[in-house]
């Protein structure tokens, strides 16, 4: 079975990013997030990763067709 959710670490394995840069998109709200239990650790839905990543998928074909890149 897959996990429903993904910690704040494995957000920043699967887009290999810094741990600050995984915090930084759930504390500005760019990536929905979730915090739990006593210790308000976050969590993010697996389907809202997947959102995210077409989400910047589509921005940089925008991009890209803009000339901006």
């Amino acid at each position: 079975m897959t996990s429903r959710f993904f910690s704040l670490a494995d957000v920043q394995e699967l887009l290999n990013i810094s741990s600050t840069q995984a915090y930084s998109l759930v504390r500005s709200g760019e990536l929905p997030a979730i915090q739990v239990g006593p210790k308000k650790v976050w969590r993010v839905e697996a389907s809202k990763l997947e959102e995210y990543i077409e989400h910047q998928y589509a921005r940089t074909r925008e991009r890209i067709a803009s000339g901006e890149l």
